[in-house]
């Protein structure tokens, strides 16, 4: 039985100026709260920062790329020596797609440095205060395309699903330790990364609505955060059927610019 964690004091998110990071961090923004905020545009950050301070939260704000493992590693020390880390959101990502051509060399490596290196960047700095303290709670961001590879966005479903194994198999090893982890596989969620897709959204679901999902999942210490359940059924299925039966049908789909 999953148990239920105490109430968060000293949150982290990435990619918290804008999409899911954001709505998390104004729904976790409360007196007594202490957030540490990083993104990479940082007029929307300290945007998102001034809102979470009118809510009544201590904010320390930080522009960082997370793919930079000693500037995440300083800061995130940092951070913890203030006030020591409850949960961390590694939320940081990017999408390309290969909607105008071929997926470039540069475009791959770098959505798998964001997404697969910034994961790896934002945990482990924290992990061995958190063993200290034997508590904590670690949620990382992976997504519904991380079940099945999909033409149009190769290195995308594939950091996402390595994201989605790692946070699985992290889970197991920490359980013993009382630090949590969760993943979260969102669907089509409202975002300036959905926000150049061209093409018809199932399920497209709203920031704040998902933000809610999230943060109820995480207070369950829920494994995995899937949603919403029609897309997630979906995706399962085609995860499920044979290549054979499935490739001619996706190739067909219209491809993310």
């Amino acid at each position: 039985m999953k148990q239920p964690r105490s109430t968060p004091r000293s949150i982290v998110i990435t990619g918290a100026s804008s999409g899911i990071g954001e709505a998390l961090a104004l729904l976790y923004a409360a007196p007594g709260v202490a957030l540490a905020l990083t993104g990479r545009d940082s007029a929307r950050l300290e945007s998102v920062a001034q809102r979470c301070r009118t809510a009544g939260a201590r904010v320390d704000t930080a522009v960082i790329d997370v793919a930079d493992r000693a500037a995440m590693a300083e800061w995130l020390a940092r951070v913890d020596a203030a006030e020591p880390v409850d949960l961390l959101i590694a939320n940081a990502g990017m999408s390309a797609g290969t909607g105008d051509g071929g997926e470039t060399e540069e475009q791959a490596r770098r959505i798998l440095a964001v997404n697969i290196d910034g994961v790896l960047n934002s945990i482990h700095p924290l992990l061995p205060a958190m063993r200290a303290r034997r508590r904590g709670q670690i949620a990382v961001m992976a997504s519904l395309a991380g079940f099945r590879g999909l033409p149009g966005a190769p290195a995308y479903c594939a950091s996402k699903a390595m994201v989605r194994v790692y946070g699985e198999a992290l889970r197991g090893d920490l359980a013993g330790e009382g630090i949590g982890v969760s993943v979260i596989c969102p669907g089509f969620v409202k975002s300036r990364m959905t926000a150049v897709n061209r093409f018809p959204m199932p399920f497209l679901m709203e920031t704040d609505a998902a933000a809610r999902v999230i943060r109820r999942g995480l207070e369950r210490n829920a494994a995995r955060i899937a949603f919403p359940w029609p897309m997630m059924a979906a995706v399962w299925l085609l995860a499920l059927l044979p290549p054979s039966w499935t490739d001619g049908l996706l190739r067909q789909a219209p491809r993310k610019p």
